[in-house]
């Protein structure tokens, strides 16, 4: 990692709200490399509500589908905080409901790089 990715992620809380664990460690890996803290990772909603609400963040990403379970709720909440978020998906964009077809979103299987990318972007916002 270069002296410059430290600077532009360092102090960046986020949350990972993912259900199947490889995807969460493999996350976890690429935030970590790219500078990111990570400060949970959440499986279930009841979990991930109660960090979305409480937890010290300054980006999520949310899994569209946790155990069955659409996040749309979990993305509403962090919307109205002020919380930017990615969503990441195995589906395409046009899966989620009209309010969130803006959202920023990672198909399933993505690179550290695009992550890094995508991040950056919504950082800036």
């Amino acid at each position: 990692m270069t002296e410059l990715q430290c600077v532009e992620t360092s102090g960046h809380r986020v949350l990972i709200i993912e259900d199947e664990g490889m995807v969460a460690m493999l996350l976890e890996d690429m935030l970590v490399n790219l500078g990111y803290e990570v400060v949970a990772i959440a499986s279930r909603m009841e979990r991930a509500a109660e960090l979305v609400t409480h937890a010290d963040i300054d980006v999520a990403i949310l899994d569209v589908n946790l155990n069955g379970e659409l996040t749309h709720s979990l993305a509403s909440a962090l919307e109205s905080s002020g919380v930017p978020f990615v969503f990441v998906t195995g589906y395409s964009s046009a899966s989620l409901p009209d309010s969130f077809r803006v959202a920023p979103v990672l198909q399933k299987p993505f690179l550290q790089s695009t992550l890094k990318r995508v991040l950056g972007e919504i950082m800036k916002r």
